[in-house]
């Protein structure tokens, strides 16, 4: 389980695609502290498992199946991800309830500067999950937790301020690029309650 308060972005020191799917490492420098092999550590969003650990390198082993449901098939050295280390008990919650799995892959619409303290992501969601969001609704991207402010149909808009650009990878987004989307997990079980599937 995770908060989606990004701890930081750190750099892939290697990915390697072999039978079944792909060893990734991400130098996790000052956030290795603590981290054992088996821990879960929220990658771009995504739930990993630590397969082996050396000084402050990590490797992670993603199947095919991660591969085709994230953009980690296109992933190369020298790139920047988001990370979060998972919540334990008595962590504060500045967040949301996020579990690290990721739903589906939006597309980033525009990227609009509105002043100094405030730029709107706008994001092309896919339309089964587009039914999950609602206003100031949360909604994770890459795993960083936000709230929404805008929805327009298949459309929708977060404001982010200058330091979640600072500190997490969606500063350096562009129109078309894909994200990692969570949805609200409360959201997911009404639905599913109410039997929307």
């Amino acid at each position: 389980m995770f908060t989606g308060i990004v701890e930081g972005r750190r750099r892939v020191v290697r990915a390697e695609r072999h039978s079944g799917g792909l060893a990734l490492a991400l130098d996790l420098e000052d956030l290795a502290d603590g981290v054992a092999i088996g821990d879960s550590i929220a990658v771009a969003g995504c739930c990993l498992t630590a397969a082996t650990l050396e000084g402050s390198v990590v490797t992670f082993h993603l199947m095919d199946e991660s591969l085709g449901l994230t953009t980690f098939g296109a992933v190369a050295e020298g790139d920047q991800r988001n990370v979060e280390r998972s919540l334990r008990v008595g962590d504060r919650l500045g967040g949301h309830f996020v579990s690290g799995h990721v739903d589906g892959l939006g597309t980033v619409a525009s990227v609009d500067v509105l002043h100094e303290g405030q730029t709107d992501l706008t994001l092309e969601v896919p339309d089964e999950l587009a039914q999950l969001v609602v206003p100031k609704g949360s909604i994770t991207i890459d795993g960083v937790s936000l709230t929404l402010s805008a929805i327009d149909g298949s459309r929708t808009t977060v404001s982010l301020i200058p330091h979640t650009l600072e500190v997490t990878t969606l500063g350096a987004l562009g129109v078309g690029d894909p994200v990692h989307l969570e949805m609200d997990m409360i959201g997911k079980w009404v639905r599913r309650l109410l039997g929307g599937g």
